[in-house]
C-alpha cells in the first residue's frame, strides 16, 4: 500500500513538472527510477497516464482525469494523518513559490521558528521575481504582490505593504533632501519593479500629484533596487517590506513621508482544484502573523 501511495505522490510531481528528472530532483530519485515506477502505475492502473516527448511529459486525458480524482484524496489522507497522530506535527514537503526578496526578509528569517515545531517537513523554495506557474513548478502554496492576474487559484489576502521613497545619507547630503514630489524631477532616480513606468503618483489630503522623471538605474529587481539607493545611487520606490532593514539600521532615510503613495496586497495563492495541504494552510497562517511588521489592514 505505502508503494502504491508513493507511486500516485510521485505521479503527482510528474504531473505538475511536466518532466521526470525535475520531479526525480525535487525527490532526489534518479530519473530510470521515475520512470520505471510511473510505468509501473499505468500497468496498475490498466492505462497510458502521460504522453513522453524527447523533452517533456504531458497528461494524457486519462491522465487528467486521475489527477484530478487522486489529488484531493491524497490531500485528505495526509490532513486525516495528521489528525490521528493528534501531535500536530507536520511531515512531507512543502514547496512554495516565492520573490527573492520576500524570501530572504521574512520568510528565510522566520522559518526556523516554524520548523522548529514541524521538524519532519521539508521546505522547497521555488524563487522566482516573476510569477510562477503552479503547474510547471509543482507548488504547494505561493506568495504573490500586486493585483492578481485572473485564475482559478484560491486567495488569502495576508495584508498590503506600503509603497515608500528612499535614499541613503550620504545622497541626501550630498544632493538634497526633497520636501515636495515636485523636487524628486532633478534628482537621480532608480527605476525598479515598484516603479509604475517612469512616473510617481502621491497623495495628501486630497490632493494628487504625479511626476515623471527618467531612470538614472533601471533594474526589475527588488534587491537591486534596494542595494542601489543604500550605495547611494539615487532614490527608490519600495516597498517598506523591501527596505524595513535598512530603514530601521540608517542606512536608508524615508523621504516625503507624509505623501501617501499607496499599497502593494500580498496574498497567499493555494492550486485550483484540489485541496490545500495541511502544511501550505498552517504555514500561510504562521507568515500572516510575521508580515504583520511591515504590513497594514
Amino acid at each position: 500500500m505505502n508503494d502504491y501511495l508513493s507511486a500516485l505522490n510521485l505521479f503527482v510531481r510528474v504531473a505538475r513538472r511536466g518532466n521526470f528528472s525535475a520531479a526525480g530532483r525535487d525527490l532526489n530519485m534518479p530519473q530510470p527510477s521515475v520512470s520505471r515506477i510511473i510505468s509501473a502505475l499505468e500497468q496498475e492502473v490498466g492505462t497510458l497516464l502521460l504522453h513522453r516527448t524527447t523533452r517533456a511529459v504531458s497528461l494524457t486525458e486519462a491522465g487528467t482525469d486521475f489527477l484530478e480524482r487522486i489529488e484531493p484524496i491524497l490531500a485528505a489522507l495526509e490532513e486525516a494523518e495528521q489528525f490521528i497522530r493528534g501531535d500536530g506535527e507536520l511531515r512531507g514537503t512543502l514547496r512554495i513559490g516565492l520573490s527573492s526578496t520576500f524570501a530572504l526578509r521574512a520568510v528565510v528569517p522566520t522559518m526556523p521558528a516554524f520548523l522548529g515545531r514541524h521538524p519532519q517537513l521539508r521546505i522547497e523554495y521555488v524563487l522566482d521575481d516573476m510569477r510562477q506557474s503552479f503547474t510547471a513548478e509543482g507548488l504547494d502554496v505561493s506568495v504573490r504582490f500586486g493585483p492578481l492576474a485572473d485564475s482559478s487559484a484560491v486567495a488569502r489576502r495576508l495584508g498590503a505593504t506600503p509603497k515608500v521613497i528612499v535614499a541613503s545619507p550620504d545622497y541626501v547630503a550630498s544632493h538634497g533632501m526633497p520636501r515636495e514630489p515636485g523636487e524628486l524631477a532633478g534628482h537621480r532616480i532608480i527605476v525598479g519593479p515598484m516603479t509604475n513606468g517612469h512616473s510617481w503618483s502621491f497623495l495628501k489630503e486630497g490632493k494628487a500629484v504625479s511626476v515623471r522623471f527618467e531612470g538614472a538605474i533601471v533594474t526589475g529587481f527588488n534587491e537591486v533596487s534596494t542595494a542601489s539607493a543604500v550605495a547611494g545611487m539615487g532614490i527608490a520606490c519600495l516597498s517598506l517590506a523591501g527596505c524595513l532593514r535598512e530603514l530601521a539600521s540608517g542606512e536608508l532615510l524615508r523621504l516625503l513621508p507624509d505623501w501617501d503613495m499607496g499599497a502593494i496586497e500580498i496574498n497567499a495563492l493555494f492550486p485550483a482544484g484540489r485541496a490545500a495541504k495541511p502544511a501550505a494552510k498552517q504555514y500561510i497562517e504562521y507568515l500572516r502573523e510575521q508580515v504583520a511588521q511591515f504590513s497594514i489592514v
